[in-house]
C-alpha cells in the first residue's frame, strides 16, 4: 500500500518516542508477562478477517474514547499492532499521550504476524 506524505510525516513523528518491537521481541514479552495486552488496532473488518489468537480489538477510531474503561491502569503492557505497523505508532503516540507507559508497538504489525506464522484466528 501507498501511503500519503502527510500520513507518513505523522508515523514518522509518532515513531520518535514510541518504543517498536519485533515480533520476536513481541514472543519474549508476552511470555515474560502473561498479563501483557496485545491489542488489535485495525479497523473491524480487518479483525473479522483474521487476527492473532490472544489478541483483543480496540480500533484506531475508538481508542482514546474506550482505552481507559478497558484498560484503567496507566501501567498496564500494551502492544499493540495494526496491518503494518504504521497506525499502532500513532495509537501508541496517542496513549503515551493519555498518560499510558508501557505501551509499545509492533514492527510489520499482522503482516509481520502472519509472515512469522503466528496463530491466528477468523471472526470474532
Amino acid at each position: 500500500m501507498s501511503h500519503s506524505p502527510g500520513f507518513l510525516k505523522l508515523v514518522n513523528e509518532a515513531r520518535v518516542g514510541v518504543r517498536e518491537l519485533t515480533v520476536e521481541q513481541l514472543r519474549a514479552r508476552l511470555a515474560a508477562n502473561p498479563r501483557a495486552v496485545l491489542l488489535d488496532v485495525r479497523e473491524e473488518s480487518e479483525w473479522l478477517a483474521g487476527h492473532a489468537e490472544q489478541a483483543q480489538p480496540l480500533g484506531k477510531g475508538i481508542l482514546e474514547r474506550d482505552l481507559e474503561q478497558r484498560f484503567p491502569d496507566p501501567d498496564t503492557e500494551i502492544i499493540m499492532y495494526c496491518g503494518g505497523g504504521f497506525r499502532s505508532a500513532l495509537t501508541c503516540d496517542a496513549a503515551q499521550r493519555m498518560g499510558y507507559r508501557n505501551v509499545a508497538s509492533l514492527i510489520g504489525g499482522y503482516k509481520g504476524l502472519v509472515a512469522a506464522g503466528w496463530p491466528m484466528k477468523k471472526g470474532a
